[in-house]
């Protein structure tokens, strides 16, 4: 199972950015999914930003609350994470995650390469 985020790029205090995240190969069920968060500047581990389950129930970051919204489309396997009013802290790379059980229902928990966000001001 592989993961392939997109959509980051370089944007100004306020603006907005869609990522957006694709789970492929021989997938039976996608579970939980979620947006990540890694500053390339500091030895932390990355921060949860959003998380959606299969139900629909979203969890976010204190920090994104009323500025991100997570999204998900099971026929399209993937995942999507509205960024608006964006600020200089934003500035990272955003990691994909998904989990879930493949066709030969063996369980994964896979990982995009990250997509790099810069905020500007």
């Amino acid at each position: 199972v592989q993961l392939q985020a997109s959509g980051g790029g370089l944007v100004q205090a306020g603006g907005s950015l869609t990522l957006s995240c694709v789970v492929s190969g021989s997938i039976l069920t996608l579970n939980d999914m979620g947006w990540y968060f890694r500053d390339p500047g500091s030895q932390r581990d990355v921060d949860t930003v959003a998380t959606i389950e299969k139900d629909g129930s979203r969890r976010y970051a204190d920090s994104v609350k009323g500025r991100f919204t997570i999204s998900r489309d099971d026929a399209k396997s993937a995942v999507y994470l509205q960024m608006n009013n964006l600020k200089p802290e934003d500035t990272g790379v955003y990691h994909c995650n998904a989990r879930g059980r493949s066709e030969s229902t063996e369980p994964f928990n896979s990982w995009g390469q990250g997509t790099l966000v810069t905020v500007s001001s």
